[in-house]
């Protein structure tokens, strides 16, 4: 028998900081986007159970796979709780107080759904959510799409465990520092920008986009009408290509699907964004972060020339933690000498000929 539900469920239960409560769609897109999620229930015996599973939002369900017997098998038709979560970063204590450990805190986002775990049991249906599962953990395909028809599939589909939790009582919690004043938020930013870990760009981004009435911190002061990101996500890498595809130094060579992966590929990518949140201007670098860094596809489109964009962005990706430290730092450039020697770039003409008329330039450190 199905265990009744509580009368106050966790998930149905008011947040204590409302500050920090997402918006339904906003936790739905951040179940989908996890890689994984706990499920926990107890056992007709009174056993807990808890574990990790991966999941899909597929339609209004969260659901996962089994092997058709075994603990998850048990849970079916009882009461369950499902979560996940995402540390975004550990702010140390230093970065409000000098003295005191008090102010250190964890920013994250975490989401968590109850309900009655169901099994679904229509052939199309779990060959949908198999398939799901295989596009989220398997992105580059290069397997026959599951079908409950397909030969292939027949049998897995018809013998495995497909179930699910409905999306009805969902909630998500997104604590990042909602709770401080802009000042102190803007402080923040700044902090996890000079302190630098592989993380914290993305992190400064996640948590301004979650505070937009914080004044800009100096890093970040853009162009009139423009917005500058320290970091840009991968879904953004189509809208750079687009924007490089016809410059000379790719036109011909490279193909926008190529032009698109290199600035996916997690280096070091910072952009400007117009009012309308169009990308409007792009630099990315590779660096060992020590010895050399090289500068690529610096861009502005070309609406946005002639207002300082370019100087903005690259002042950025200099200055970018995997960058900052690099005591060389090179670029090739056709006919922008005069932007690139502001920063202190010199030609260095011993270098090998590229295949295109360019100047290399070099920045070297003390």
């Amino acid at each position: 028998m199905p265990m009744p539900a509580p009368e106050h469920h966790p998930a149905a239960t008011p947040m204590r900081r409302q500050e920090f409560e997402m918006l339904p769609v906003d936790a739905r897109a951040l179940l989908a986007e996890l890689p994984v999620v706990h499920l926990a229930g107890i056992l007709d015996d009174g056993t807990p159970v808890l574990r990790t599973v991966n999941s899909v939002v597929v339609d209004d369900w969260v659901a996962f796979h089994s092997a058709p017997r075994g603990e998850k098998t048990g849970l079916v038709g009882r009461q369950a709780v499902l979560c996940a979560e995402e540390n975004v970063a550990m702010a140390p204590s230093t970065f409000f107080d000098a003295q005191k450990a008090c102010p250190a805190t964890t920013y994250y986002r975490s989401v968590q759904v109850a309900g009655v775990i169901e099994e679904i049991t229509e052939p199309s249906q779990k060959a949908r959510v198999l398939q799901a599962l295989m596009e989220k953990l398997q992105p580059e395909g290069g397997h026959v799409p599951i079908t409950a028809d397909h030969p292939f599939y027949r049998g897995p589909v018809s013998g495995l465990l497909v179930a699910g939790i409905r999306l009805e009582r969902i909630a998500g919690k997104a604590k990042l520092a909602q709770n401080r004043k802009p000042p102190e938020i803007a402080g923040l930013l700044t902090s996890l920008w000079r302190r630098g870990l592989p993380g914290d760009p993305r992190a400064l981004e996640i948590i301004r986009a979650a505070n937009p009435d914080v004044p800009t911190p100096p890093f970040l002061t853009a162009p009139a009408g423009t917005t500058l990101h320290a970091w840009l996500p991968a879904t953004a890498a189509a809208e750079a290509a687009e924007l490089l595809a016809d410059e000379y130094w790719n036109a011909g060579a490279f193909s926008r699907d190529e032009i698109a992966r290199a600035h996916a590929g997690g280096n070091p990518w910072v952009g400007a964004r117009d009012g309308d949140g169009r990308l409007v201007a792009s630099a990315r670098a590779i660096s060992d972060g020590g010895k050399l860094a090289w500068i690529y596809d610096v861009i502005v489109a070309s609406a946005w020339r002639g207002r300082g964009l370019g100087q903005a962005v690259m002042t950025l990706i200099l200055d970018h933690p995997a960058v900052r430290g690099a005591r060389r730092v090179m670029l090739g450039t056709r006919d922008a000498q005069s932007l690139y020697a502001r920063f202190g770039f010199v030609d260095r003409d011993s270098l090998p000929p590229r295949g295109f008329a360019t100047t290399e330039m070099v920045l070297v450190r003390a």
